[in-house]
């Protein structure tokens, strides 16, 4: 029997518990109703009155000292704004720079013109002290640079701990766009066995320590029965999950082994990826991107987080994009609807352009970012994302759907059904396509982009595949029910790059992995 039914049964003869009909103390009532407890709940707090007995937890960011007050600049991570705090000279002691300190005391209407309330303290407490003369961060202005060499300190500077909010707020509005979509947000493996793209820049897993042979001749016994790598994507995982629950999405760590040091690389990144069930068209799937990103921008439009990373001052103004151009990226997101040309119209308009190239637009051939910005502007007038489809088959990848033969715009050769949404000033965040759906369709592509791929009667050979690169789960899912879907995915770090100005997607990451780079 269900050890658990016994309790259910008893649970309503239980008495309810007697509340009492003491009224509650005036200051009880105070402090659990209308006291924030974070400092940026202080800031909005501003009572006409002196509020007495309040507490503020924080790190100390700088410290003004005079002969009989010490005037503090406190700070939690919930707001690029300090709180000002005016403390004793006698309380004062360990307050340095860094330090994690509580404080005692009310919150009162300032004197000063530079805040409208500040903490009068009675008590300081320090409960955790620093030494500010070897503390890295300090208040002057640090390059990025500099920075990126303390990953474990530089979310304390405040403008970084706003992107990871604004990081956190974006998660939270995905998260309700596809739960009222009805989307089944999923946790896809971080090991695999297969290459998604097919590249080979992957990173492989091994045990540090595998198992001793039974023979001084014998291999070591490796730890997986076959090669195992970091997964490029949770799509072909996604395609899977689709099968069994319908619309499915996820948010998930993906790793590339790219030799590339640029700001638009990191080797360790998160991507948004979904995959939509019983869709006949491509177009349902770029329809649901355009929804989505202007579902974020409309639900955080009125957040603090979006006026505090568009603060531009000092010399750290210059690290970003200004703010009428993150302004203007917004704006764009917000316009309906968003061009979509064909990639073959894209290589036409590129060839008719009066701008030099320093590559020549070839139908064919990937574009190159110089091509992809000249299409954002030219296109979608240099403020609205820009939609690419239906790109060369050689070029893409072996599980996009083909084209339909018939076509208003002909094109020199096969092409498949996908897109790349390219925006302003970044060129591409996101690419997807339709999947291709039928067995024989999709082995032919595996066989023409090198796969050669085998299959047995019963679907379960495990020799129809090469070991470095098992797809033959892949294939099965073919072999028993598989309606038309497709799919999106869409790199976050760098979509939060775009909606926050930052000029280099390893400063998006709170513990950024590029080439060369895994510094904690």
């Amino acid at each position: 029997m269900n050890p658990i039914i016994p309790l259910l049964r008893g649970a309503h003869l239980r008495k309810p518990p007697i509340l009492t009909s003491r009224p509650l103390s005036r200051a009880f009532v105070s402090t659990i109703s209308t006291v924030p407890n974070s400092v940026a709940g202080f800031l909005d707090f501003k009572p006409h009155d002196a509020v007495s007995d309040v507490k503020i937890d924080g790190f100390v960011r700088s410290v003004r000292a005079q002969k009989r007050y010490h005037f503090v600049s406190l700070g939690d991570g919930s707001s690029l704004d300090s709180l000002q705090a005016v403390v004793p000279a006698g309380q004062a002691e360990g307050l340095t720079l860094g330090a994690a300190v509580r404080l005692h005391g009310s919150w009162i209407p300032s004197a000063g013109h530079a805040q409208s309330h500040e903490l009068r303290v009675e008590r300081a407490i320090v409960l955790g002290p620093s030494d500010a003369k070897t503390f890295p961060i300090q208040k002057k202005y640090q390059t990025p640079e500099y920075l990126r060499t303390l990953p474990h300190l530089r979310s304390r500077v405040p403008f970084n701990s706003a992107v990871l909010r604004f990081r956190s707020e974006i998660v939270a509005s995905l998260t309700k766009f596809f739960a009222t979509r009805d989307f089944v947000q999923t946790h896809t493996p971080i090991l695999t066995s297969s290459d998604c793209e097919g590249a080979g820049e992957v990173f492989h897993v091994s045990a540090s320590d595998p198992a001793p042979s039974s023979s001084a001749t014998e291999t070591p016994k490796s730890f997986f029965r076959r090669p195992v790598y970091t997964t490029v994507s949770a799509q072909l995982h996604l395609e899977a999950l689709a099968q069994a629950l319908g619309n499915v999405w996820t948010l998930s760590p993906t790793f590339r082994a790219e030799q590339s040091d640029t700001p638009r690389h990191l080797s360790e990144f998160y991507m948004l990826e979904a995959e939509m069930s019983f869709i006949d068209e491509l177009g349902s799937v770029m329809d649901l991107v355009e929804d989505m990103l202007r579902h974020i921008c409309t639900d955080l439009a009125e957040s603090r987080v979006i006026d505090e990373i568009l603060v531009r001052s000092g010399e750290r103004a210059t690290d970003f994009a200004t703010a009428e151009q993150v302004s203007q990226r917004w704006e764009g997101l917000l316009r309906r609807p968003w061009p979509r040309i064909s990639y073959t119209m894209a290589i036409e308009l590129l060839k008719h352009s009066e701008k030099p190239f320093k590559h020549a637009p070839i139908w064919g051939k990937d574009l190159h970012t110089e091509h992809e910005k000249y299409i954002a502007m030219k296109v979608g007038n240099g403020n609205s994302p820009v939609f690419v489809t239906n790109y060369p088959r050689d070029i893409k990848a072996f599980y996009m759907r083909a084209s339909a033969g018939a076509s208003e715009e002909p094109s020199p050769g096969a092409t498949v059904d996908c897109f790349d949404l390219l925006v302003p000033d970044f060129c591409e965040i996101a690419g997807g396509s339709m999947r291709e759906h039928r067995l024989e369709n999709l082995l032919e592509s595996m066989s023409a982009h090198g796969m050669n791929p085998k299959i047995s009667s019963d679907g379960v050979d495990g020799s129809s595949q090469p070991a470095e690169n098992n797809l033959n789960w892949y294939v099965d899912l073919r072999r028993w029910g598989c309606p038309p879907h497709g799919g999106f995915g869409l790199g976050f770090d760098r979509l939060i790059c775009y909606l926050s100005g930052v000029q280099t997607i390893h400063d998006t990451s709170a513990f950024p992995r590029w080439y060369g780079r895994c510094d904690c």
